[in-house]
């Protein structure tokens, strides 16, 4: 969906959830800003048992001028926006509309009310509707640095529903996140204003009732409801403590349960934790140390009938430890029984020269679907641009060895094209203006085989990051190089190699 589907409504009523957080009120105001310049007649309302009290989002309201309305009833409009939240579900008032359309970031409701699909933008992998209201009014031309004011509103709300940045994943928030101009002072007031006193207490209370698992290096803390932010701050104070490597902190709210995790061992990924804590109950994801995560009430009862959530976090983390091996490839010894010699089909595949992006010696951040990726630029490293838009950096003389140059660009078709930042400048440029094509010789033979369990593979080339192969993903291992050892995605896998005889 683009907004410009619906500029042909006169009347707009934006609604966020009820007991609107700053993520709602920043992504409706995105929405009202961008419908006012277009000449609608807007408004921007939220309902609800109560009205917006506490400290920070009032000043939010009053420094960024947000004209948001609290009602009880509404008059029937021609298109009512749900934002934040999805039309009848149990976190927002129903109101009667001629015709409904709806923005968010959760996962889809299976009890929210049909929306025809050219009236629904559900990005579900981003951390805040903030981005996806950032997203969309890019798309519509709108120059968001421009309004100062919705600038700090959407940075706010990202901040926010991200634990302080801290839960932040997807690449297209760290876009926003870098890319917006925001007042700092109104943001450094807002960050001072964001506990109360009585979240002051439930913090303190739940840190004294923490339960710690002590084999695995492993806390629990339960926090009473409250604001998500209170999940990111406890997590952050938990993992400082000598005898805790990794944590989850949870609150229960009315459909489920709200998660932070914490991690600094380096084998396990605060992201892959909460991946693996909400699989098939809810969703989960981050980065290396801080990631977060919510489950269903309704999916976890129906899974695990009767089990508490303490319970069911130690058991869990018991699990997670237990199902993966780790392997660090310069040490390693590659057992090739079992495994059988492949090579690259001769498909399409891109590349960029990055000393025809920064100059030599620049440190450069790429920004990938997959995480970020620190490096210098030398004269001999190469990206490589997979068939599903992922990246990774290889050298000039492995490059040349395995794959011919084509004279064309190369096009990209996937949910997020990477882009290189200058870490000195701060300036971004995409892959896609420097990408070329190649397509494999044929002649570098790797030796490979199915996984039957979760391996994590620290890399020659990284050893700080490991890749992380699941079962039936391949691990390979290159014959001209026995410890360049990496995991190959079943998919992409089966689409590029073919057995060599």
């Amino acid at each position: 969906m683009k907004l410009k589907d619906l500029e042909r409504f006169e009347e707009i009523v934006i609604q966020c959830h009820d007991n609107p957080d700053a993520d709602a009120l920043a992504s409706g105001f995105g929405l009202y800003q961008y419908f006012c310049g277009q000449g609608k007649r807007v408004r921007f309302v939220y309902s609800g048992r109560f009205q917006i009290g506490k400290s920070n989002l009032v000043l939010m309201k009053e420094m960024l001028q947000i004209p948001v309305e609290y009602v009880k009833e509404l008059e029937k409009p021609e298109l009512l926006i749900m934002s934040d939240c999805q039309y009848g579900t149990g976190n927002v008032t129903r109101f009667e509309a001629d015709t409904v359309a709806v923005i968010d970031h959760h996962q889809a409701d299976p009890r929210a009310e049909k929306v025809p699909d050219e009236l629904r933008e559900i990005c579900s992998r981003y951390g805040s509707c903030s981005t996806v209201v950032w997203q969309l009014l890019l798309e519509a031309g709108y120059e968001v640095n421009k309004d100062i004011r919705l600038a700090t509103a959407l940075y706010y709300g990202l901040y926010m529903d991200t634990g302080q940045l801290g839960d932040i994943y997807h690449p297209a928030d760290k876009d926003m996140r870098d890319e917006l101009l925001f007042d700092k002072a109104i943001i450094s007031r807002l960050k001072n204003s964001n506990i109360s006193q009585e979240e002051l207490e439930i913090a303190g209370e739940a840190l004294i009732h923490h339960h710690l698992v002590e084999k695995l290096h492993f806390a629990i803390v339960q926090v009473k409801p409250c604001d998500p932010n209170i999940l990111g701050i406890v997590s952050d104070f938990v993992l400082q403590t000598d005898v805790v490597n990794t944590c989850v902190i949870y609150s229960m709210l009315a459909d489920g349960y709200k998660l932070s995790f914490r991690s600094c061992d380096k084998e396990i990924k605060a992201s892959d934790l909460a991946a693996f804590m909400t699989q098939g109950i809810g969703s989960g994801g981050g980065h290396m140390e801080k990631a977060g995560g919510f489950i269903r009430k309704e999916a976890f009862e129906e899974v695990y009938p009767g089990m508490d959530p303490e319970t069911y976090f130690q058991n869990r983390m018991e699990e997670y430890v237990r199902s993966y091996q780790v392997i660090y490839a310069a040490q390693y010894e590659v057992d090739m029984n079992g495994m059988c010699r492949y090579r690259k089909r001769k498909l399409p595949l891109g590349y960029v020269k990055l000393s025809e992006v920064y100059a030599v010696g620049t440190p450069i951040m790429v920004r990938t679907l997959e995480g970020d990726l620190e490096i210098t630029v030398e004269d001999n490293t190469y990206l490589m641009i997979g068939i599903q838009g992922e990246v990774y950096p290889i050298k000039a003389e492995k490059f040349r060895r395995s794959y011919q140059e084509i004279a064309q660009p190369y096009e990209m078709d996937t949910e997020y094209v990477p882009s290189v930042h200058n870490r000195m400048d701060g300036s971004v440029k995409v892959v896609t203006v420097y990408a070329r094509s190649c397509v494999p010789t044929g002649e570098t033979l790797i030796y490979a085989k199915p996984i039957d369990t979760q391996i994590k593979i620290f890399t020659a080339w990284d050893p700080v990051n490991y890749m992380s192969g699941k079962p039936g993903d391949y691990m390979a291992v290159r014959l001209d190089d026995l410890h360049d050892i990496y995991i190959i995605e079943k998919n992409i896998f089966q689409k590029t190699y073919e057995v060599y005889e």
